[in-house]
């Protein structure tokens, strides 16, 4: 009876909400509008715990497996299972990953859960057909991510496993809405899609793509998961979910064994780190570059010094010239399995190395790529995501994770729905010259049996003191390390808050070809990105080509205010919008205050503590009173009044 009562209520209240609306819209005032607009569902603020990752799903997966009490490490299970079914272009249990662990204790752990080739590959299994490096089942190596994933959960754990899959396994059975970046990836792809059976059954309908907002269900992942959910990595890496997986791709013309799945062993590595601007900086050791590349490109600016030297078209110009070097060292690093490192890595992490370079960069001029070194053919890694995550006791996660190019090797089982990678594409291999110089391949990286390829994954924590400060990421294949260390430049070094850090422009530079692409889109949640006029005119002065580029990274940021008498601060969480997803948060509270429309904070606040957000807010609306799609401005008034309305309404019955 006082759920009825109550159901009643709401109904009458939404109906006198929207008809307020469609009054007093005709005389809301342009700052009203401009208030209303300052709040974005892209940051929180939050105190006990925080979850940023590619997809706002996923996010709220992660920060439900918190507020149960779960460990970082258990809400990026979660999360990283959530991306792969509803991102799966970007990531999955097909793929690898690199994971950052930072326990609140102060102990540091780096999982190195990349893919490695198969036991039959070889230096020259490509030679005579390059092409089926890049795609099909030739093209996939040993998946990691799941074992990775359960050995963190395994030593941090604290939820049971079936719990952090679960969530996963309903999404894929149940259906998921296609995301309008997913939709541009399968556009993107669209011909390989066709061509494979499993994605063209699980992505079209009638013989088109399926369109944003249709519902995606992959019955067969699901049952995967279920699977593993059930008797853990083993039905994967050892049992029947790995018989029909080897299956199918051997039947596809790979040679993924059984032997492949049982011999793959997770690594624990040990964290890079360096002293830069009075913080540490924790990063991913080989075999990805990111980390060192990173760093390397911070101890090169701070011989200018922060902030000036790194302000301003110069400054910008100096942090083009210090990654081009980066990426000209990064090329001379391996799987640390099969190639020393050490002289490489102790070099990039070294203030006086980075001197060294700081010398051959000229404010006034840039160079070709034999100027920084550049010896060697370049990999040209893709597509990846990210999740940033940092729990109620300050433990923290950054995870990147990948199946290389957007839907990895194009190729997607039909026994398991697991999209499979194309890691093997990120090898170098004999006789591939580069298009723009001609520079030979890196023998560093070539193919062996079991080895791991090269990546730009660049998960980072960062530390002020013994307490943390701030866990960044990035996917974006190899434009990842210019990214990453953007985005911290801008907050730590420009002095920018968080959510503008992540909103700047960016600009990527890969040595070759020597290119300076800049972006310059509107990404699919309407936002442009450009980098301006007068900017480029003054690089371009320099002698740097610039290219516009509509596309680029996509950041996960979370930064914690740390305050003078406790070490825990508040928690700020941006998620890139450049995907369209957000951040998730919790923290305790009591009773919500009742909110009014003109009451952005008090909005803001039971948002915050609701996770009300617009999607929420618009399912509650009928179609026939939605306003037509158009410019996000247009549709913000209607969903913040909709949910200072609902803010009342619980602070009447709550």
């Amino acid at each position: 009876m006082q759920n009825e009562i109550m159901s009643s209520l709401f109904a009458s209240w939404l109906a006198i909400t929207l008809l307020y609306f469609f009054l007093s819209s005709f005389t809301l005032s342009a700052s009203n509008a401009s208030a209303f607009n300052s709040s974005r569902r892209e940051v929180i603020t939050v105190r006990r715990g925080v979850v940023a990752a590619d997809d706002g799903r996923c996010s709220r997966i992660g920060r439900d497996v918190l507020r149960e009490g779960g460990h970082a490490v258990d809400a990026s299970v979660a999360g990283a299972l959530c991306l792969g079914v509803v991102s799966p272009a970007s990531s999955g249990i097909g793929g690898g990953a690199f994971m950052l662990v930072r326990l609140a204790s102060g102990t540091v752990q780096a999982f190195d859960m990349r893919e490695s080739a198969p036991i039959k590959a070889s230096e020259n299994m490509y030679t005579g057909n390059a092409t089926l490096k890049f795609s099909g089942a030739l093209s996939v190596a040993v998946p990691g991510e799941l074992a990775g994933l359960h050995q963190a959960w395994k030593l941090y754990g604290r939820l049971p496993w079936k719990r952090l899959v679960k969530p996963a396994e309903r999404l894929a059975r149940k259906g998921f809405k296609i995301s309008r970046y997913l939709h541009m990836q399968m556009v993107k792809t669209e011909l390989g899609i066709m061509s494979d059976e499993g994605l063209r059954n699980l992505f079209t309908s009638r013989g088109a793509l399926m369109e944003p907002g249709h519902l995606c269900r992959n019955q067969k992942l699901a049952k995967t998961l279920q699977e593993i959910s059930e008797h853990g990595v083993e039905a994967f890496y050892n049992g029947s979910v790995g018989l029909n997986l080897v299956k199918d791709v051997q039947k596809a013309g790979g040679i993924l064994t059984m032997e492949d799945l049982r011999r793959y062993q997770v690594k624990l590595r040990e964290p890079i780190s360096a002293d830069i601007l009075g913080l540490k900086v924790l990063g991913m050791p080989p075999p990805s570059s990111g980390g060192a590349a990173m760093i390397l490109i911070l101890n090169i600016l701070a011989q200018y010094g922060f902030p000036l030297g790194v302000s301003g078209s110069l400054g910008i110009h100096r942090e083009i010239e210090a990654l081009k070097h980066a990426f000209a060292v990064r090329m001379a690093l391996d799987d640390p399995n099969f190639v020393s490192v050490k002289k490489v890595v102790s070099d990039m992490l070294s203030p006086k190395f980075a001197a060294e370079l700081k010398k051959t960069i000229f404010d006034n001029m840039t160079f070709g790529p034999n100027h920084y070194g550049g010896r060697w053919n370049l990999i040209q890694d893709h597509g990846t995501s990210h999740i940033s995550i940092v729990d109620s006791q300050r433990n923290a996660v950054s995870m990147t994770s990948t199946v290389n190019s957007y839907f990895g090797a194009q190729f997607l089982s039909p026994s398991t729905g697991i999209v499979l990678n194309n890691e093997m594409d990120d090898f170098s291999i004999p006789g591939a010259n580069s298009s723009a110089g001609n520079a030979p391949p890196a023998r560093a990286n070539f193919i062996r049996p079991f080895k791991r390829p090269l990546s730009s994954m660049t998960p980072t924590i960062v530390l002020k003191g013994e307490h943390l400060k701030a866990v960044v990421g990035a996917s974006g294949g190899s434009m990842i390390i210019a990214g990453t260390t953007e985005v911290f430049l801008n907050h730590f070094a420009r002095n920018m808050d968080p959510f503008s850090s992540v909103m700047a422009p960016r600009y990527y530079h890969e040595l070759i070809p020597n290119i300076l692409f800049y972006e310059n889109w509107t990404t699919v949640t309407g936002d442009h990105f450009e980098v301006p006029a007068e900017m480029r005119a003054a690089l371009q002065k320099k002698g740097h080509i610039l290219q516009g580029l509509a596309g680029g990274t996509i950041c996960q940021f979370v930064v914690q205010e740390l305050e003078t008498s406790s070490k825990f601060g508040e928690l700020v969480g941006v998620s890139d919008p450049r995907k369209g997803g957000y951040p998730a948060g919790w923290r305790q509270w009591g009773r919500p205050q009742a909110s009014s429309p003109s009451s952005e904070e008090s909005i803001r606040d039971f948002r915050h503590s609701h996770q009300v957000s617009d999607d929420v807010v618009l399912e509650l609306i009928p179609m026939d009173w939605r306003p037509e799609p158009g410019p996000k401005e247009t549709m913000v008034p209607l969903l913040r009044i909709c949910t200072a309305g609902i803010a009342f309404a619980f602070s009447q019955f709550a």
